[in-house]
């Protein structure tokens, strides 16, 4: 592969803790004029309803969901929130909690994958594009990057601010490891020029809240006739619930984008621990990936350190774990595009999923209309083993390591 000069030598590492508790609470144990997203019964018109309860019960609705969800977002009183629960075409009323991203880069993960090797990515030929569609739910994009493939005409904006330009930097990070230009000059991605769809649903300080992901995740669903794969860099803490139950309105709406087609990416989240304690990264519906320390781009470990001290060739010390892992992808230290026209170099879960979602790009090119499940079952069985374990992995389970080559 050939070596790729970086247009800034800036380094950043970090890990931002992933987000408070998800999980269902009942609506009047929330605080006063609070976030809630309202699931509707399938029978009621969520544009109508929601209007409705602005007028009686004083809602600010924020959102409608109508494709991967049926219901709103809004803000309300708890007392309101109560009333609206009582109504016969609510089917639950949930409180709205705060998410962000679980960032902490060179392209050593696309070597490390083998993706140079892979026909369908087609590393240093002459600016091939690989024709595929993939939604970056995260911070927006840097809309013209000039290493990026960005469907502009595709933005969505469902945080603060008035566009989905990226004023943060990780979803742009995220973007160019799932599909930066064979340009000659930056870095290159796994799907090299495959088309990103900025879906902005964290503010510029990384940080959300699930309304505004299900709107992103719900843009996504009306889309599906385009998008085939969505990477969601982001988590918050919950667990696993089943689908149909109403009983976790982000769970509910990503059960119905995947129904839909879309295969969805996921990072398993920075905090050493059980990834069965975070989501998205405990839906089994998603591929979860952890993220590999690797520092050179081959197995075999020994190589030094850079921007951390992680053991080279070992699962990173910040990644979370389990069985909810579907695969591991490289995390550390990764190099990728950022805002600004700019490149940065960063480390963590954040970076590990786009490798997969490029991975996933790459398979869908040349099996279009693959189902998520088969997706995920061809990205498990062309991975590979060959890193060090188990000397410093928590769990009993050697995920595969994902591998592009054949692909």
């Amino acid at each position: 592969m050939r070596t790729r000069k970086a247009l800034t030598a800036a380094l950043f590492a970090s890990v931002v803790a992933v987000a408070s508790a998800v999980t269902a609470v009942p609506v009047s144990a929330a605080p006063s004029d609070h976030g809630y997203i309202v699931i509707l019964r399938d029978s009621a018109d969520p544009s109508s309803t929601s209007s409705e309860h602005s007028r009686q019960h004083g809602a600010s609705v924020r959102h409608v969901y109508e494709h991967a969800l049926n219901g709103y977002a809004a803000h309300m009183s708890a007392t309101a929130a109560d009333r609206v629960a009582s109504d016969s075409r609510v089917l639950s009323v949930q409180a709205d909690r705060k998410v962000t991203t679980t960032a902490q880069s060179t392209p050593t993960g696309i070597n490390r994958s083998d993706a140079e090797l892979s026909t369908t990515a087609s590393i240093d030929s002459t600016d091939d594009r690989v024709n595929v569609d993939v939604a970056v739910i995260d911070t927006g994009i840097d809309l013209d990057h000039p290493d990026l493939n960005v469907h502009t005409a595709g933005a969505k904006n469902c945080s603060t601010g008035s566009s989905a330009n990226d004023g943060n930097g990780h979803g742009t990070h995220v973007a160019g490891t799932i599909g930066a230009l064979d340009n000659s000059s930056g870095v290159v991605g796994m799907a090299p020029g495959a088309r990103t769809w900025p879906v902005r649903v964290l503010n510029n300080a990384g940080s959300g809240s699930w309304s505004s992901v299900i709107c992103g995740v719900d843009y996504v669903t009306a889309n599906a006739d385009q998008i085939e794969v969505a990477n969601m860099s982001l988590g918050g803490s919950g667990t696993d619930s089943t689908c149909g139950t109403n009983a976790d309105a982000l769970h509910e709406a990503i059960c119905n984008s995947v129904s839909a087609g879309v295969t969805y990416v996921v990072a398993a989240g920075n905090d050493s621990d059980d990834a069965a304690n975070h989501v998205p990264a405990a839906y089994d519906e998603v591929i979860t990936v952890s993220a590999l320390a690797d520092f050179n781009g081959l197995a075999g470990g020994g190589a030094a350190p850079t921007c951390r001290t992680d053991i080279d060739d070992t699962i990173a010390d910040f990644s979370n774990y389990g069985a909810d892992i579907d695969l591991m992808a490289p995390g550390v230290c990764i190099e990728s595009t950022w805002m600004n026209g700019g490149y940065n170099t960063i480390s963590g879960t954040s970076m590990a999923s786009p490798h997969v979602a490029g991975g996933a790009a790459l398979y869908l090119a040349t099996h279009p209309g693959a189902a998520p499940g088969t997706v995920k079952s061809a990205l498990q069985s062309a991975g590979t083993t060959d890193y060090i374990w188990p000397d410093v992995d928590p769990d009993g389970s050697k995920e595969k390591l994902l591998n592009v080559s054949t692909f």
